[in-house]
């Protein structure tokens, strides 16, 4: 070994030890920013990039496509930002919110009303552009944006001093295959917008303790706020925030937590705002599985099943695989506390919050990484206030981050274990060669299902077979590509196909409403009417409100009416039937009541019954002129 490197002082003549720096880990990579961000960037493309020619899918439709603020474009940016997430959806459905504590995110919203000012159709013109691809577009340079923003408040003001624990962290966090949905679904954009507003946030703050300019202190509230309005997360920044300061900058938690004031003011203005205009949601207890989905749990199953998901959240996060748009019930079945797994999950959260707390105390920035993963999690883990799923991969977008910093932590740890400069490249290469290989192959696959609603469905019931969404959603896709078949056999296969995963769906959950709704639309598309009625009626008891049932109804009332026609004037018993069975069938149809009242009237020659019938119109329409008149009349027959 040769010998260390002395170094004098002239001015003390004090003879020092040259700073040791571990040549094998900084040298694996060009310490240059702008060649680490490019490096990124080009990966993030590869990854994502096939994104781009992409549809609308899962909730794409609910949040922009059918959303009647974003369709109006800039002129419907007042409303978005004085209304629940989705008002707009719950005026269509002639619905109050369902959701417990609202849902005021009206950022990523404002974002795609703009793009539809500039890109999107008007006054019945065909738009130059096909505006989902260019949501996509945004979405995924969005996404890479914060992550290269990542990666400067890292390398800048955490890890001067080891910045490629910097670079790997934000290149795990870039690759994880578990983002796949939130780049890729449009609505997800709220999530993207949060966490870079929370790094922002970070930056401008740092830079105001370093050069106490007050413009970069209210740079980052503004920042605070506009990652507020995104998604309520950066409330976990209240605790983030004191914990970062004391373990980097050796803050007293005194200071610290000075210096999280402000940040509290602005949370209260927020909350002030939210409950102002979108309130807290629904207070009423949710009877909809899909809705609250420990509905039918018993307490103790219901705190084990939201125990044992944290362990599927760790799974995912080693070992992203299966992946799936719906984890709606159900798909994770309830377990109790004799299960192993939630005790598993007990002892390792524990753990890490254990690990924490001590870690912090030695300003260890792992603390940090465990805090920003746990503090996350919690707010999506059903125990604080529930947010109406059991789980979902776009709820972990946050907690990553977390997870890809104490990976990263971790590798660079193990890389300091080797002195040789050589071997240490070799096996950082390949390492991280294999990471970006395997995870950008399964963003590719995985960004290639998430196409459309046809693909996405199709694909992930499958993954998840006991949901009943998954099985909801696949057989109306099925149903839908059957009505757009010409060949009557092929038609046939596909509407028995999506018969078969819908009633699927409702043998999981036998009030699955919007089941019924599509048995009862396929049945009638196939002129199968007694059918369509028995799931009809099944609406009609679980939510007679619900505004597609007089649609369909009058469909039914259509296909009975229809076959009474090639009846009634040649052989009227044959066809009296079909008109009694369409007026049952839409009980809110004058025309349907009037057609069986004249049936009554001329045919049978019931007047009694034909009094009933027109009697009924009345009671829906009390100024129905046909009615009126028949009623006239029957009196000289009587």
């Amino acid at each position: 070994m040769g010998k260390k490197k002395i170094k004098s002082t002239q001015t003390t003549g004090q003879v020092t030890e040259a700073p040791q720096k571990n040549v094998a880990v900084e040298k694996i990579w060009w310490n240059d920013f702008r060649l680490q961000a490019l490096v990124l960037i080009i990966i993030g493309l590869i990854c994502f990039a096939n994104s781009f020619t992409n549809e609308y899918a899962l909730d794409d439709g609910i949040t922009i496509g059918n959303n009647d603020y974003v369709q109006a474009g800039t002129q419907g940016i007042p409303d978005i930002l004085s209304n629940d997430a989705y008002q707009s959806f719950y005026n269509r459905m002639g619905s109050n919110q369902v959701l417990s504590g609202g849902r005021y995110r009206p950022l990523s919203i404002v974002t795609f009303a703009i793009e539809q000012q500039f890109f999107g159709a008007r006054d019945g013109e065909i738009p130059q552009y096909n505006i989902a691809t260019v949501r996509h577009v945004v979405n995924v340079l969005v996404y890479i944006l914060s992550v290269i923003i990542l990666l400067y408040f890292l390398r800048n003001f955490i890890f001067k001093e080891t910045t490629l624990i910097a670079f790997i962290a934000s290149l795990i966090f870039l690759i994880h295959p578990i983002h796949t949905e939130v780049v890729a679904n449009i609505k997800s954009r709220d999530e993207i917008l949060s966490f870079l507003f929370i790094i922002l946030t970070f930056i401008m703050l740092f830079k105001y303790d370093e050069t106490r300019k007050k413009s970069s202190l209210a740079i980052s509230l503004l920042f605070f706020f506009l990652a507020l309005l995104s998604k309520e997360y950066a409330v976990v920044l209240l605790a983030l925030i004191p914990m970062l300061f004391y373990i980097v900058k050796k803050d007293t938690i005194q200071n610290t937590l000075i210096k999280t004031i402000p940040f509290f003011v602005v949370t209260v203005i927020y909350v002030c705002i939210r409950l102002s205009l979108v309130g807290v949601g629904s207070s009423a207890e949710s009877t909809e599985i899909l809705n609250s989905p420990f509905l039918y749990a018993t307490a103790p199953e219901k705190w084990a099943t939201k125990i044992e998901i944290l362990d599927r959240y760790l799974r995912l996060l080693f070992y992203p695989t299966p992946l799936s748009c719906d984890y709606s019930y159900n798909t994770i079945p309830y377990v109790d506390f004799a299960n192993g797994w939630v005790w598993l999950s007990i002892v390792i959260h524990v753990t890490l919050i254990v690990a924490a707390i001590k870690l912090f105390f030695k300003r260890n920035i792992l603390s940090f990484a465990i805090a920003f993963y746990l503090l996350n999690l919690l707010l999506v883990s059903n125990f604080v206030f529930d947010i109406g799923a059991t789980m979902g991969e776009r709820l972990l977008y946050h907690s990553s981050f977390g997870f890809a910093l104490a990976l990263a932590i971790g590798i660079v740890w193990l890389l300091k274990k080797i002195n040789s400069t050589p071997v240490a490249t070799v096996v950082a290469t390949v390492v991280l060669t294999f990471i970006i290989a395997w995870s950008a192959a399964k963003d590719i696959r995985r960004n290639a299902e998430w196409k459309n609603d046809a693909t996405l469905f199709k694909n992930d019931v499958n993954t998840v077979p006991n949901s009943v969404l998954a099985n909801g959603n696949a057989g109306k896709i099925y149903i839908d590509m059957g009505l757009k078949e010409d060949n009557k056999d092929r038609q046939k296969i596909l509407m028995d196909s999506g018969i078969t995963y819908v009633n699927r769906a409702i043998s999981i959950d036998k009030k699955f409403v919007n089941g019924y709704l599509d048995l009862a639309f396929a049945y009638v598309k196939m002129q199968q009417y007694d059918s369509a009625t028995k799931n009809i009626g099944e609406v009609r008891i679980l939510n007679p409100q619900n505004p597609r049932v007089d649609s369909i109804s009058r469909d039914i009332a259509a296909g009975y009416t229809a076959e009474a026609v090639l009846y009634i004037n040649t052989d009227w018993k044959k066809g009296l039937p079909f008109l009694e069975k369409a007026a049952y069938a839409a009980p809110n149809n004058v025309d349907a009541w009037n057609n069986l009242g004249n049936a009554y009237f001329l045919f049978a020659k019931d007047y009694s019954k034909a009094k009933e019938a027109w009697n009924r119109v009345l009671q829906i329409d009390p100024n129905n002129q046909k009615a009126k008149m028949g009623l006239i009349n029957l009196p000289k027959y009587q």
